[in-house]
């Protein structure tokens, strides 16, 4: 971890963003959640008084219209919705930009700070264990693109979620022109130098007799039997490190089928993915599918009783995976626990929606039960803002956050993460996901990407901040 005087060149480095025009939000009421009670964790993350922003931001004013809120009484995620396709080639922006770093002027060293060297830049974070989720359906041409605004933020992970129906629509063993695109997209990004993860859901139809959303197939074997044939027959898996097992199991969305809607519905997939996987390698990184922060309600299972419903089935069982997790922390800063804790904000009012809290409860669960000695792997995290975008957010807490939020949260979130032993790399999200077709929806996606061609400047603070904490942007120095 950097120093204190490093910690302090990074405030002073990106005090010299300027934040655009900001969204303010009104005080809506807070949800109503109801919470299963949550063991009390065995490790203890101790915060800090939470630090002056990197970057400067301001108080809103600005009151939107309250119909605007989102009557879904639960968290969907950056998750696409029930309604939500994939947009075409024809509907996303014309081009991913080419971005090329600007010099900024030298940066004044605070009174208490010392100097770093002159010569070379001093790399402020781990980029080891830092990574980020990019967007994939796309052609070669400008997936070669994506790649390269990845690696301007210097991060050494990429995430890419896999579609299954998408890229095996007509059977098993089959291996068609979207399956061959996506091999070379897999190549591609590790010889960028990447270390990658697939998460891989969504079963396609002819696997499933429920044919509603997104579902498991009927029989888990099938989902196993995908893992070997990409894992044998293709290059894949030459150049992939891990795979996360499924994505949400615990929301109705994601797990429409014939599985039961549970922990135990979800390790009868688990069980035989895990044996496909390591049949093929005994060291590729095997993480549980990250569960959605949210209580008990209608369409969704308490990501806390879901773990442990995965224990009382036989996760225990095993001892060289990882636990997947999603700890988003909506308007609240990471370093803020629970509860009410900011005076006339509503998703603030239950563990569920703090960033310490679903790390330390994921971590107490597995502790006890006798995985203490694993890591949480955090397969999405971030702060989404709908600063700068037309029309209105949509979910109403997205006021809360502006540019410079989301990024002074995202860092601190990093930072913490690499302060507890118990996780291993963290992704966040997204990179690439906002387009003109997601911003008009109001798809919450473009609120979470770092790249949005909508907005002016089209890289947000956190797209820069990223390459500067991670030494991949030379600053010039005094």
């Amino acid at each position: 971890m950097p120093n204190m005087e490093r910690n302090k060149y990074l405030f002073s480095l990106l005090l010299l963003f300027g934040v655009m025009t900001l969204f303010a939000c009104s005080s809506p009421e807070p949800i109503q959640i109801r919470i299963t009670p949550t063991p009390q964790a065995t490790a203890t993350y101790t915060a800090s008084p939470v630090p002056t922003l990197l970057i400067p931001s301001q108080t809103p004013s600005l009151t939107p219209d309250s119909t605007t809120a989102t009557e879904n009484p639960y968290y969907r995620g950056p998750i696409t919705g029930e309604n939500y396709t994939l947009p075409t080639l024809e509907q996303e922006f014309a081009d991913i930009p080419t971005i090329t770093p600007t010099p900024l002027p030298p940066t004044p060293q605070s009174p208490t700070a010392t100097p770093g060297p002159t010569s070379t830049p001093v790399p402020l974070m781990d980029a080891n264990n830092m990574g980020i989720q990019v967007y994939s359906n796309v052609d070669f041409d400008r997936w070669m693109r994506v790649i390269g605004l990845a690696q301007v933020t210097g991060v050494k992970w990429v995430k890419i979620q896999v579609n299954w129906g998408f890229i095996q629509p007509e059977g098993p063993n089959t291996f068609g022109e979207q399956f061959q695109l996506f091999e070379r997209q897999i190549e591609a990004v590790k010889r960028a130098g990447f270390n990658v993860i697939l998460s891989i859901a969504k079963a396609p139809n002819w696997a499933r007799s429920v044919q509603i959303e997104s579902g498991p197939p009927d029989d888990p074997q099938v989902y196993a039997d995908f893992l070997t044939f990409m894992l044998t027959n293709t290059k894949i898996g030459q150049s992939i490190d891990a795979i996360e097992v499924w994505n949400e199991p615990n929301l109705r969305r994601e797990w429409q089928g014939t599985l039961d809607f549970s922990g135990a519905g979800y390790m009868r997939l688990f069980a035989p993915a895990y044996q496909a996987i390591r049949a093929y390698s005994p060291s590729m990184t095997i993480i549980t599918a990250g569960l959605a922060p949210t209580s008990n309600l209608d369409g969704a299972v308490d990501d806390r009783l879901f773990l442990q419903q995965m224990y009382d089935a036989g996760l225990g069982n095993y001892t060289d995976i990882a636990i997947g997790a999603h700890p988003y922390g909506w308007g609240n800063p990471p370093d803020v626990r629970c509860c009410d804790a900011i005076a006339g904000r509503g998703w603030d009012d239950n563990e569920h929606f703090f960033f310490i809290h679903n790390l330390e409860d994921t971590y107490a669960i597995m502790s006890q039960n006798g995985h203490n000695n694993l890591q949480i792997w955090v397969t999405e995290f971030g702060w989404a803002t709908w600063e700068g975008l037309p029309s209105e957010p949509p979910e109403e807490w997205m006021l809360y956050n502006t540019a410079a939020d989301q990024a002074n949260y995202a860092l601190r979130a990093f930072q913490i993460g690499d302060e507890l032993p118990y996780v291993g790399p963290m992704i966040l999200w997204n990179l690439n996901f906002a387009n003109a077709f997601t911003v008009e929806n109001r798809d919450e996606v473009a609120a979470y990407s770092i790249i949005n061609p909508v907005i002016f400047p089209q890289e947000r603070p956190l797209y820069w901040a990223l390459a500067w904490a991670t030494g991949s942007v030379e600053e010039p120095r005094d």
